[in-house]
């Protein structure tokens, strides 16, 4: 894990499992924002990007299918269909999978810029 500064939060454990099955399915440049006294709808987001609709929309299943397995499920989904972008809402985190155009269209980090981030390690 990259980008942590000095007194930063630690991540919580359902966030650092939503990076790992983001990545297990190559996911890349997946950022964490913590958004404790910025916004009042999260706490967490979870940003990722794909390099296809098809792998955008696989990343987003196995995200699904593994936090299930773990009595977690996301209270609202969008964008499934499409591929270019879904949000999974999990309440206390969200998780945006992009499709690369639409990561530098939407710009969610630059949106959110003052909240401390994580750049999460491809590795």
């Amino acid at each position: 894990m990259q980008g942590k500064s000095e007194g930063q939060r630690p991540l919580p454990a359902e966030v650092l499992r939503a990076v790992e099955l983001s990545q297990e399915l190559k996911a890349h440049q997946v950022t964490v924002l913590d958004l404790h006294g910025i916004s009042t709808a999260t706490y967490y987001f979870v940003i990722a990007s794909g390099n296809s609709d098809v792998q955008v929309k696989a990343i987003a299943d196995h995200i699904i299918e593994e936090l299930k397995k773990e009595s977690l499920r996301p209270q609202h989904v969008e964008g499934l269909r499409g591929g270019r972008w879904i949000l999974l809402d999990y309440i206390e985190f969200v998780v945006h999978i992009f499709h690369p155009e639409a990561r530098t269209f939407y710009q969610l980090e630059n949106l959110w810029g003052d909240a401390p981030r994580w750049e999460m390690s491809e590795d």
